[in-house]
């Protein structure tokens, strides 16, 4: 099998190829194509691997002929280039081209709905893609299915991630991915499926406490912009048992939690809006993402060692045979020696599932969401391969 990745040496393809030249593998790869723009990158990586299989190619996104030739001839084609790049529907457009089966990491539902409306031209071309296929899209949707398949009538399902650093206290605001997803988490608004229908609802409302175990404690949820509620109220084998609510909420580590609504208070939720200074025209993204790569540079002996506890879970109420019925399901990751390495392990590596998955069990041509074209039976064990700890209870 031959595997393209764009964005290869990347916080998250790196990962991607990480988990993929493992002893994890799911199915026999003979070759990686590493695709990116920076040489420089994509050659330490190689070094620091040293596995004979990983090939180079240089990557430029708005040369068609050179997107092309990336995609060409690979088993499927994984896309990690970011999306609020703007670059996720031509590099679906052109593994469509290709007839490569495609995967990407989606991004806050962008580019979702837009992409799954292709659904009949890509199965009439005989071509898959499943969108959003890391961990919050992508194992959180399947997390959802777990959920629903337990239920015979659905009456919501909420979504929700919380995430906590245990260690000394940091001094430097590290962003857990990029910048521009975390400000738009805060700042835009999301759509959630409220009363049987999608609606709009403003930054940083659906405010929600929860208490759960050590070391996250009491977390005060929100909601944020994402594709999960978009695709699974409406997937099949749940949109017809009746679902009436489904939400997607966050929860980032409290101190810089803190410093995002600061930041957005401070006007950094518009980032896209160009302004001018000494007759310079800046986008505050621009500027905030530089910024914060020369603290974090600058500052790189004060950042204390601090571990990533993460906790995906979904609740379910309905009925089983009859009768009220709650479901939840938890996916747990706590640090281990196996995500040395990895930026952020779980997107990564349930990248790295998906993709492997869609090949050795091809199902179906379209254009899918995680929830609507993985099975449960064969997604969580490999979760548990890779030590993320799942557990589900019915009341």
């Amino acid at each position: 099998m031959i595997i393209t990745i764009l964005g290869g040496a990347g916080f998250m393809g790196s990962g991607i190829v990480r988990d993929m030249i493992s002893d994890r593998a799911i199915i026999d790869i003979t070759k990686i194509r590493i695709c990116d723009t920076s040489r420089e990158r994509m050659e330490a990586l190689k070094a620091e691997l040293g596995d004979p299989r990983l090939e180079l190619v240089d990557l430029d996104v708005t040369a068609p002929e050179k997107l092309a030739a990336a995609i060409s001839g690979a088993d499927i084609c994984v896309n990690c280039v970011p999306t609020l790049a703007g670059h996720q529907l031509t590099i679906f457009e052109a593994a469509f081209n290709a007839r490569v089966p495609y995967v990407d990491l989606g991004g806050l539902g962008t580019y979702t709905v837009k992409q799954i409306a292709e659904h009949e031209r890509f199965k009439a071309a005989g071509v898959t893609a499943v969108t959003g296929v890391g961990a919050d899209p992508g194992m959180s949707n399947v997390i959802c299915r777990a959920v629903a398949d337990e239920l015979d009538e659905i009456d919501r399902i909420n979504l929700y991630w919380a995430a906590e650093l245990v260690g000394d206290e940091n001094p430097v605001l590290v962003p857990p991915y990029s910048v521009s997803t975390v400000l738009a988490e805060y700042a835009h608004p999301s759509t959630q499926f409220l009363d049987g229908k999608h609606v709009t609802c403003p930054p940083m409302t659906g405010v929600e406490v929860i208490d759960l175990p050590e070391p996250w404690g009491r977390c005060e949820f929100m909601y944020s912009p994402h594709s999960e509620q978009l695709t699974v109220p409406l997937a099949e084998g749940i949109a017809e048992k009746g679902i009436r609510e489904f939400t997607w909420k966050l929860h980032l580590p409290h101190r810089e939690h803190e410093a995002w609504v600061g930041l957005v208070k401070a006007g950094f939720g518009d980032f896209d809006d160009p302004v001018e200074v000494n007759g310079v025209k800046v986008k505050p993204l621009d500027v905030l993402t530089k910024v914060i790569q020369r603290n974090i540079e600058r500052n790189s002996d004060r950042i204390p060692e601090q571990q990533s506890h993460e906790i995906h879970f979904a609740i379910g109420h309905g009925r089983k045979a009859g009768k009220p019925c709650k479901v939840r399901c938890d996916v747990i990751v706590t640090p281990d020696p196996m995500y040395d390495g990895y930026v952020d392990a779980c997107t990564s590596m349930n990248a790295s599932i998906a993709a492997q998955l869609l090949l050795k069990y091809p199902k179906k041509p379209g254009v899918y969401a995680p929830e609507g074209y993985f099975d449960v039976s064969t997604y969580f064990p490999e979760l548990e391969k890779r030590k993320f700890r799942i557990v589900k209870t019915i009341d």
